[in-house]
């Protein structure tokens, strides 16, 4: 059995999260300077201009990428060989993202009873951890900071397996034009198929985790998103909605056994500004 400390934990979760404010991803810089030069909009390439200087300068500087520093998801794959000791997960998870967000400078978006009085928690806790158990002893940890904009335009479908290959393709290309400019497109979209609904909504998020472009390993989902990523850039939205081929910047799925007479899918976007960050411990 290993040990993993809770402070250990709370260190790396608040580094993460200063670091995925500040710095976008390799993968997401050279998927920009791609969508730059294949972009046939000039309004289209001087928003890339402006996102991709935006960039350097947030790294350049320490300071957030976007004014709003999102939503603290955190997604931990804990090895069944190893205990945490010196506290609790949850607690020291939370104690990372408040010292990223008070050390950081990072703007605190989380409100507590959202149905009333919407009253900011103040250090952006509670975050959403999702948690796995996987074989090993190891915990490896990925933040999500998730900006509000983006995520307000995730949909769940329920369909009928009737709808097949063709209404998945319908159900998401129909998310992205009715989300038009207010994710903040160029988009990742992550798509989720199968399971229950809670089920694909998590796997539309986890999706998202993936390197930009990088293709799912499964030959018929990787046949799916480069059709869906063909038909959404034919939408013509482009970047910040201005219009332009550049839609998105890529197409993410993940799929999971269904129940015989149901046919779930989920989509969630990702603005351009896509931060993530992850570690192992």
């Amino acid at each position: 059995m290993r040990l993993i400390y809770a402070a250990d934990i709370t260190e790396a979760v608040s580094n993460l999260l200063k670091q995925a404010n500040y710095e976008l991803g390799d993968d997401v810089l050279v998927a920009l300077e791609k969508a730059r030069r294949d972009e046939e909009s000039p309004l289209g390439k001087e928003v890339l201009d402006t996102i991709l200087k935006n960039a350097r300068l947030a790294t350049a500087e320490k300071i957030p990428l976007c004014q709003d520093c999102g939503t603290a998801v955190v997604f931990l794959e804990l090895g069944q060989d190893a205990h945490i000791t010196g506290g609790d997960l949850q607690d020291a998870v939370n104690e990372g993202v408040r010292r990223a967000y008070r050390e950081g400078f990072l703007r605190c978006s989380t409100v507590d009873r959202p149905f009333t009085v919407r009253r900011n928690t103040g250090d952006n806790t509670p975050a959403v951890v999702h948690t796995e158990i996987v074989p090993g002893d190891r915990l490896k940890i990925a933040v999500m900071p998730k900006g509000g904009g983006a995520e307000n335009m995730a949909r769940l479908g329920m369909l009928l397996p009737s709808a097949g290959k063709q209404g998945v393709i319908d159900f998401v290309v129909r998310a992205v034009d009715e989300a038009g400019s207010q994710p903040c497109p160029p988009v990742i979209i992550g798509i989720g198929i199968g399971g229950t609904a809670e089920k694909a909504m998590y796997l539309a998020k986890h999706a998202l985790l993936r390197k930009v472009g990088e293709p799912s390993p499964d030959p018929e989902t990787a046949d799916l998103e480069r059709e869906i990523l063909q038909k959404v850039s034919n939408l013509g939205i482009g970047p910040a909605g201005y219009g332009g081929r550049v839609t998105a910047l890529a197409v993410h799925a993940e799929g999971f056994p269904a129940h015989i007479t149901g046919l779930p899918v989920a989509v969630n976007l990702q603005c351009h500004s896509a931060r993530h960050r992850e570690a192992v411990l």
